[in-house]
């Protein structure tokens, strides 16, 4: 079963960054879609960032320009630089395949806040 651990959380001021890590466990290929959703109290989860196996890249409008999606390969780890923080990217971040699978991980915590 594929598990999904992810890190890197936790207070930034506005204008700040972070980098979040999300580590695959259990997948014996490589060859996956990875993305990025957050989610806020009452809200749905929303996807913001994917990434192909060979690097191919997408942003959700709301933070294109501001995140950064990567991947290593060797390490099975995604990562999503946030920069520019602001106080609407307070949220829970999770990292599923993209389609997602019905195994989510507990997600790491951002707050945006000065």
């Amino acid at each position: 079963q594929v598990q999904f651990v992810e890190s890197g959380g936790g207070w930034g001021q506005p204008g700040g960054a972070r980098r979040l890590s999300c580590g695959v466990a259990g997948s014996s290929g490589r060859s996956y879609t990875v993305g990025w959703h957050r989610q806020t109290p009452g809200k749905q989860r929303e996807l913001v960032a994917t990434i192909t196996f060979r690097g191919r890249t997408n942003y959700a409008d709301s933070v294109a320009g501001r995140f950064i999606i990567s991947r290593d390969n060797a390490k099975n780890t995604v990562y999503l630089q946030i920069n520019a923080l602001r106080p609407d990217d307070t949220a829970v971040y999770y990292c599923n395949f993209d389609p997602p699978v019905p195994y989510w991980g507990q997600g790491t915590l951002v707050t945006v806040s000065s």
